[in-house]
């Protein structure tokens, strides 16, 4: 067996970010976690502790100084980065004439420009290893509901990103993408948010696997992704939504 690998998982304090930091602890993973929520990032680390070595580190991944202070504790405390989960992000939902510039441009700065600055600061250790980064997107990247310029543009990005960083940093780094779809989280927050999800029938029917999805199914295909299994994949983007943008959708 070789030496434990290192991942960093932006926004790994709740939800998919959280099932993440929890596959790769139980694969033997060492876990960087970083997110805005210190309340949420120190609870994970308590509850996960038993399960592997884990860290917690205050990160806006849309400050730059502070992505590179991220990137450069991890490397202090394991010596390297094998794999970077860019998970964290963030929603605005108003209609376009109520969405100020500042509300649209943080959504950007966070679900876009964080990304690409943790590639940007984590790529040379990255690149030393042979390491992969997994972008977390969503189907809005290619669906939507109104209101959702900001959010949907942002994730559109991320899937442009990706391929544009495998290209630049292939052969030695693999980038790819992740779009969930529906995805209950209820139940992955911390403590102080966490509810037990209620789903209708109709609800789980409208998907054609039956049910509404959950994070640990996103968590499974990140570990894939970052293996050597998938050495042969890279620039590609994995669509997990029980099926749903392949539903045709009439109005009676």
């Amino acid at each position: 067996m070789g030496a434990p690998r290192t991942a960093i998982v932006t926004g790994g304090g709740q939800g998919i970010g959280r099932a993440t930091v929890r596959a790769l602890l139980d694969d033997g993973w060492r876990v960087m976690v970083a997110d805005v929520d210190r309340e949420a990032g120190e609870e994970v680390v308590r509850e996960y502790a038993g399960r592997g070595e884990i860290r917690f580190l205050t990160c806006d991944v849309s400050r730059e100084a502070q992505v590179q202070a991220m990137v450069a504790e991890t490397v202090a405390a394991w010596g390297a980065v094998h794999g970077l989960v860019n998970n964290a992000a963030v929603s605005r939902r108003k209609p376009l004439a109520q969405l100020s510039l500042a509300e649209w441009q943080r959504v950007l700065d966070v679900n876009l420009t964080g990304p690409m600055l943790c590639v940007k600061h984590a790529a040379e250790y990255l690149a030393a290893v042979d390491g992969a980064v997994v972008n977390i997107a969503s189907t809005r990247a290619l669906m939507s509901e109104p209101h959702t310029e900001a959010y949907s543009a942002s994730k559109g990005g991320l899937l442009a990103l990706t391929h544009a960083l495998a290209l630049s940093l292939g052969p030695a780094v693999r980038v790819n993408c992740i779009s969930p779809g529906w995805i209950e989280t209820g139940d992955w927050k911390k403590a102080a948010r966490r509810r037990v999800p209620r789903h209708s029938r109709r609800d789980r029917e409208q998907h054609p696997v039956g049910r509404v999805g959950r994070p640990d199914d996103i968590a499974a295909l990140v570990l894939f992704l970052l293996s050597e299994a998938a050495g042969f994949i890279t620039g590609a983007n994995y669509v997990v939504d029980g099926g749903m943008t392949r539903k045709m959708i009439y109005e009676d």
